[in-house]
């Protein structure tokens, strides 16, 4: 909860996971797998490659594909104060350790090798995270478990269970955000129930367990029964291989997009290699 200029409160802006931006666009529009493709071949570029440079190129490829794809402000989690202060924290901590390159201000000289380590893995990280979240945002869950099949293919000559895995992944995914309904749900009517402090700190301490454990319950009783209600639907519908079967192929955007992936990754390393041996 942040205040606004009038005094009132805000309120702060929840992480939404796995639930797509409506609307439609290009990004919207493209095959499941080529996103999966996507975010794949960038995380091992930054693997090998984590520096300023890659970064800064996988950062504005991310920013221009939520342009096209209409991303709103609305859709960014609210950062919560702790976060700033483990950030801040942790640059500090960072900066202490020193290292090149050395700057000198007013005759102190100033090492800012930790400081600047601390920025680009925070950068790497946010970058990442951006990736992950354009997926979550432009990719229906139901399209994942087919798209991994039909990458998983070749893999089938090793005697690898593909589609299996994808079902499992397919059934994940869609129970997860009913899952956190539900569990909001349990959280509210227990925050709901009369409060009653225990005089003693012993009586507090298992109060406290006794509501564990049955929150432990309830969450336990309501993923079952998610699950037998899923089950029977899965199964009026045709059995779990619906799940993994889908029509849907690359088209002509599709390849643009792995072109366009594959030739900010030969800049980034190209780039990267000639200033490294430069320097």
């Amino acid at each position: 909860m942040t205040s606004t200029p009038d005094g009132t409160r805000r309120q702060a802006r929840p992480v939404v996971l796995l639930v797509p931006v409506p609307g439609k666009s290009a990004i919207h529009d493209l095959w499941a797998g080529t996103k999966l493709l996507v975010v794949f071949g960038v995380s091992v570029l930054l693997t090998f490659y984590p520096g300023p440079i890659a970064i800064g190129m996988v950062a504005v490829l991310v920013l221009i594909a939520a342009w096209i794809a209409h991303i709103p402000r609305g859709a960014l989690p609210s950062m919560p104060r702790w976060l700033w202060i483990l950030l801040a924290l942790g640059f500090v901590t960072a900066a202490l350790g020193g290292g090149t390159p050395v700057v000198s201000v007013g005759g102190t000289e100033l090492a800012l090798g930790g400081a600047l380590n601390f920025l680009r893995i925070t950068t790497l990280s946010i970058v990442l995270l951006a990736l992950g979240a354009m997926v979550s945002w432009t990719t229906n869950v139901a399209e994942i478990g087919p798209a991994l099949a039909t990458l998983g293919r070749p893999l089938r000559w090793l005697r690898i269970p593909v589609d299996e895995w994808a079902v499992a992944l397919a059934l994940a995914l869609r129970a997860f955000p009913m899952l956190i309904d539900e569990f909001q749900v349990l959280y509210a009517a227990r925050r709901l129930r009369p409060k009653w402090v225990p005089p003693t700190r012993k009586a507090r301490r298992q109060r406290h367990a006794r509501e564990l454990i049955d929150l432990l319950a309830a969450a336990m009783t309501v993923t079952l029964r998610r699950a037998d209600e899923m089950g029977d639907a899965i199964t009026a519908r045709g059995g779990t291989g619906q799940l993994s079967a889908n029509p849907a192929r690359p088209k002509l955007a599709d390849w643009a997009t792995l072109a366009i992936t594959v030739s900010v990754s030969g800049a980034a390393i190209a780039l990267e290699t000639f200033f490294h041996l430069k320097g």
